[in-house]
């Protein structure tokens, strides 16, 4: 894992190594600095002499100068490579998302994909700061001054050495107690933004029913689990500091005691003023290393978590596979179904949604599906593109399997409008141009014109340069569902799928959009979902799906004639009973 999110490091390899280079050069002159000190001390300040006062007090002086250079060029080569990894492992990760299928997409929800995308790689980025300026600087610093103490000293600097195990025992105790809490923590963030995401995009419905105490109090409850979750994992980490501290406080003690009584005992031979006031400085640097580890440590627990949501990220591996040698060309817009069983599970087993389907649809047919909330109508279309793939049997396109095509070319050849409408903030113009990048302003308004846009359009201020806010929210259900239709035409699809997408507009224009249709792309199979038996009662056949099963296939007076549910709900909404989800006698 450690290796694959390495690898989002790439060309700032080299600041990345920069940077511990610096530490090494940074920490080697400190330690020198006390070394140099002692000799100020022993052979400057004690004898009296002025020389070797200006010569050592000079050395410190450039040394300490060398040293802030190296610590400056350290803070500035970490910056790039840590800023410069978050925003490739945000590439990656994104990206990747981008290759997703819908079951993926599914399986991780929206919310925490946003939040494994923003909250836990800014936390990554802090740890790989961290582990290319402290995490390389303690060991450093610890081995070059424990190198000097033993010099000094080995018999005091045993006692440094005896620390270590306490610490080492203290810190592991905290890593494995608080990870838990800390994998939990994100999981509740994952639920907190689920939260915040569906009260913006519902905010309208939730002030027309005046749901704001609930909102705050779901609000309330996910934020309250994220506190708990995390005063559990601080009050473990909190036994960081004082243990520190603890033996800080002891070794300096000890370090006092015995140098004290070797100077007092030896008469200065063995270790002097001076020399002691050198290993104090060293016993600080160490302990201060010990401590920046342990802090080290912490942030890597906290950051663990966050690595391995990124990572499954990373390794999520779709189940919509590309063939090893892609059908790179569409023949036509004929369908067929063939024994399609489909379930939403990965497995075989799951629940299936589709059974038994066969169909046979030509090029340039329109086909009509009805069937009641439930029946899969939804689900039935999404494999033609191949958003998902069939639990068995196989759905072929222009004769060719779908599996066996370049997914840009299937679905370059097939465009959907889905039930929920989606705009992107931006120009009109900007949103259409997603159907076809090159088109020309006449290609703009003849598809407008064929989805009874072009309208509407024209009387808003700025015409096709009309600013479109977030999610479409400046436009009408009904012209939101006309742009997303143009934008499908101005594909010049072999394919063309309507997902329930006339059902904002009044019957008139879903005549007319329809009868454009008929007459400007005759040559492209289109696939009309619907619950108003109008919208597709002109329809070459017409398919009525009941609990995920073909109920009945045929033109409207045949199915009229011989079936019931048909029967049963076209009488109803001729009686202005409602649509098909309306109650059935």
């Amino acid at each position: 894992m450690v290796k694959r999110l390495a690898g989002s490091v790439r060309e700032y390899t080299k600041y990345a190594l920069l940077s511990p280079v610096c530490v090494a050069g940074e920490v080697l002159l400190e330690v020198l600095i006390p070394y140099i000190m002692s000799r100020l001390i022993d052979e400057g300040i004690d004898p009296g002499n002025m020389a070797m006062i200006w010569k050592y007090g000079l050395l410190i002086v450039l040394c300490a100068l060398v040293s802030l250079a190296f610590g400056a060029g350290c803070g500035v080569f970490s910056s790039y490579a840590s800023v410069g990894f978050a925003k490739n492992l945000r590439h990656d990760m994104f990206h990747k998302v981008q290759k997703f299928s819908f079951s993926s997409i599914d399986k991780f929800s929206t919310a925490s994909i946003v939040t494994r995308l923003t909250t836990d790689v800014s936390n990554v980025q802090m740890a790989f700061t961290t582990i290319i300026r402290v995490f390389v600087r303690c060991p450093i610093m610890m081995i070059f001054a424990l190198v000097v103490c033993f010099r000094i000293n080995a018999k005091i600097t045993w006692i440094f050495l005896g620390a270590i195990p306490v610490l080492a025992i203290g810190i592991y105790f905290m890593m494995t107690r608080a990870h838990p809490y800390f994998e939990r923590v994100f999981q509740r963030y994952d639920h907190l933004n689920e939260v915040v995401q569906e009260n913006l995009r519902g905010i309208r419905v939730v002030k027309a029913f005046v749901r704001e105490d609930h909102e705050r109090e779901k609000f309330n409850e996910s934020s309250r689990m994220i506190y708990h979750e995390f005063v559990m994992a601080e009050k473990i980490l909190s036994f960081n500091r004082p243990l520190m501290q603890f033996c800080m406080y002891a070794c300096q003690l000890l370090v006092y005691w015995f140098g004290a009584k070797m100077i007092v005992s030896s008469h200065g031979t063995t270790l002097s003023v001076g020399t002691l006031t050198s290993f104090m400085s060293y016993a600080t640097l160490i302990l201060m290393s010990l401590m920046m580890f342990s802090q080290v440590i912490t942030m890597i627990v906290l950051s663990y978590a966050d690595m391995k949501r990124i990572d499954e990220i990373l390794t999520e591996e779709s189940d919509i596979k590309e063939p090893e040698n892609p059908v790179t060309e569409l023949r036509d817009g004929s369908i067929s179904f063939k024994n399609v069983n489909f379930g939403y599970g990965r497995s075989g087993d799951s629940r299936l949604c589709l059974a038994d389907i066969n169909l046979d649809i030509a090029p340039g047919e329109t086909v009509g599906i009805i069937g009641g909330t439930g029946s899969s109508k939804s689900s039935l279309v999404q494999l033609i593109p191949r958003l998902y793939d069939v639990t068995s049997g196989s759905v072929e396109v222009g004769g060719v399997d779908v599996r066996n095509y370049d997914l840009r070319t299937l679905r370059d050849g097939v465009a959907m409008v889905l039930q929920k409408n989606v705009l992107f903030s931006g120009t009109l113009r900007e949103n259409l141009l997603w159907g076809k990048e090159d088109a020309t302003d006449d290609e703009l308004i003849h598809a407008c014109k064929l989805a009874e846009a072009h309208g509407f359009i024209s009387e808003m201020p700025d015409g096709y340069d009309t600013y479109i806010e977030q999610g479409g929210s400046n436009v009408s259900g009904g012209q939101k569902q006309r742009i997303c239709i143009a934008r499908a035409i101005l594909k010049q699809p072999k394919i063309l799928i309507l997902d329930d997408s006339t059902s904002a507009v009044d019957t008139g224009t879903d005549a007319r959009i329809r009868r454009a249709f008929r007459e400007e792309i005759p040559n492209t199979t289109k696939i009309i979902i619907a619950q108003r038996i109008s919208s597709v009662q002109d329809a070459d056949k017409i398919i009525v799906l009941e609990n995920g099963r073909i109920d009945g296939i045929g033109t409207h007076e045949e199915l009229l004639a011989g079936n019931e549910i048909y029967r049963e709900v076209y009488v109803s909404q001729q009686k202005g009973g409602g649509d098909f989800d309306g109650e059935q006698e």
